[in-house]
């Protein structure tokens, strides 16, 4: 085939694949086998290419080549031989100035789609689990590059597909100041997230204004940026995809300080924590054994309303008798609350411990763990999600601060809009807020005072304090506690 024939062909191939995500290109894999003929087979292993770690971690110098890209888009980096993928991936998304919006993979021994290539694995793939692979966060870049040659490949944006090949050029003595990623070199503008492939001269100037342009002293900028590394420094990953989207805007600064000022959380001793998860431990206690009866109607009997009324803090200022559960709305919403989270489970008129409601009622760490991880419970990409997030960071960086202003800006820097096309309103982040404070409130060891002006009794205990930080950590998942039934 004329090579103008195979180019007009490429062209056409990725027109076709481009926006498409994983999930697409495979059912697209399965259909051409089927016309083909020929069966798609499935890896049922990931061959082992990698090499042992190092003794003492290095500076490796690579160049990093956008494959296929004419003129060349190249950028010689600087890395720790220590780093994970994970980490390296980062540094990939500051060098091309990409957004960190798509699922990417590295490889060794081939390309990353290679039947024959040890595969590395980003978190979403593991999670799928249709592909064999590593998790990109268990491998570390001197494991797959060894002497100056080798070479790694990657690939962001499996519709796009934005190949990367990595090749180690040298190894460099690893000094006190150096930093984890610096950039000593590198030629023109990346192409932008979702515009198709595009990296041909021709074709750049419809995407980008200046396809000429490069400047080291930036992209260095964005490597130093806290953003960079903050994965590694133990922030749950959803939270640094949103911090990687705001960074470049008025708020991102102020969210980044915000999350390094929370620190690593501290674990909470036994005793401070029956203290103050007393309200959650009275209903696991009440529900072991036999359960807790209900009425008819589905609620609390009167007596265990009266009992429990004396333990969970947000009833302390309702005002009533506090003996009905439909007429004491804390109380209603706290009880269905542990059956949303996965505590308790209502069979045959009763409310019955589930099996993580057991493990919890017989250990509050357990118990602190899981309600940590559910204090974020959703599709990352959602709006209330993404609300959720960001209002615990402002709460757990500053619980007393006023933070509608600053949220309604970043949820709108985010993308969100009202439905008629209007920026994120301060009610809107101000219900946000709420929520989190609400989902927080009973994590303390006395009721709320109704003497006490209504902004003290709205206050946040410090360890509901620290159960925000903690949830804005991986420490709530990393420990082994399931986040469900």
């Amino acid at each position: 085939m004329p090579a103008s024939d195979a180019d007009d062909l490429r062209r056409q191939f990725d027109a076709l694949i481009s926006g498409a995500e994983l999930g697409d290109l495979r059912t697209l894999a399965d259909q051409m086998s089927v016309v083909s003929g020929g069966g798609f087979a499935k890896r049922t292993s990931n061959p082992h290419l990698r090499h042992p770690k190092r003794d003492e971690p290095a500076i490796f110098r690579v160049r990093v080549d956008l494959n296929d890209a004419r003129p060349p888009i190249w950028r010689q980096l600087e890395l720790r031989s220590d780093l994970t993928l994970a980490a390296v991936h980062q540094v990939l998304q500051a060098a091309y100035d990409w957004t960190d919006s798509h699922l990417h993979r590295f490889s060794v021994g081939g390309d990353a789609f290679d039947m024959g290539a040890e595969w590395f694995l980003c978190e979403y793939d593991v999670e799928e689990g249709e592909d064999e692979g590593t998790p990109d966060a268990d491998v570390t870049l001197d494991e797959t590059l060894v002497e100056p040659g080798d070479v790694l490949h990657y690939v962001y944006d499996y519709g796009d597909n934005w190949d990367l090949t990595i090749r180690l050029e040298e190894v460099l003595p690893l000094t006190n100041d150096a930093p984890q990623a610096r950039c000593g070199d590198g030629q023109r503008a990346a192409p932008p997230d979702d515009c198709g492939g595009l990296r041909d001269a021709e074709d750049l100037p419809q995407v980008v204004d200046d396809p000429a342009a490069f400047d080291v002293a930036e992209l260095n900028q964005r490597l130093v940026s806290p953003a960079g590394g903050l994965t590694e420094w133990g922030v749950r990953p959803d939270l640094v995809h949103l911090l990687n989207q705001l960074q470049r805007t008025p708020v991102g600064d102020d969210f980044i300080a915000r999350t390094l000022a929370i620190g690593n959380p501290q674990h909470p001793d036994v005793p401070t924590l029956r203290a103050n998860l007393r309200a959650y431990q009275w209903f696991l206690d009440r529900a072991a054994g036999d359960g807790i009866t209900l009425t008819a109607a589905g609620y609390l009997k009167p007596a265990d309303v009266e009992a429990a009324s004396e333990v969970v803090p947000v009833v302390g200022d309702w005002i009533g008798k506090r003996n009905r559960e439909d007429l004491t709305i804390p109380m209603l919403e706290f009880r269905q609350s542990l059956q949303q989270i996965g505590l308790l489970r209502k069979y045959k008129g009763k409310l019955l411990l589930t099996k993580l409601g057991k493990a919890a009622q017989a250990d509050p760490v357990v118990l602190w763990r899981h309600l940590a991880d559910r204090l974020v419970d959703g599709n990352e990409d959602t709006f209330t999600t993404q609300a959720r997030l960001l209002a615990l960071l402002c709460l757990a960086s500053e619980p007393e601060g006023r933070h509608d202003k600053r949220l309604a800006e970043a949820l709108t820097y985010l993308g969100w809009r009202q439905r008629d096309g209007r920026p994120v309103s301060v009610d809107q982040s101000r219900w946000a807020i709420r929520e989190a404070i609400h989902a927080l409130a009973n994590v303390a060891s006395e009721q709320r005072d109704r003497g006490l002006p209504r902004i003290d009794r709205r206050a946040l205990t410090p360890l509901a304090v620290l159960m925000a930080r903690t949830a804005l950590s991986t420490q709530a998942t990393l420990d082994g506690t399931p986040s469900s039934s």
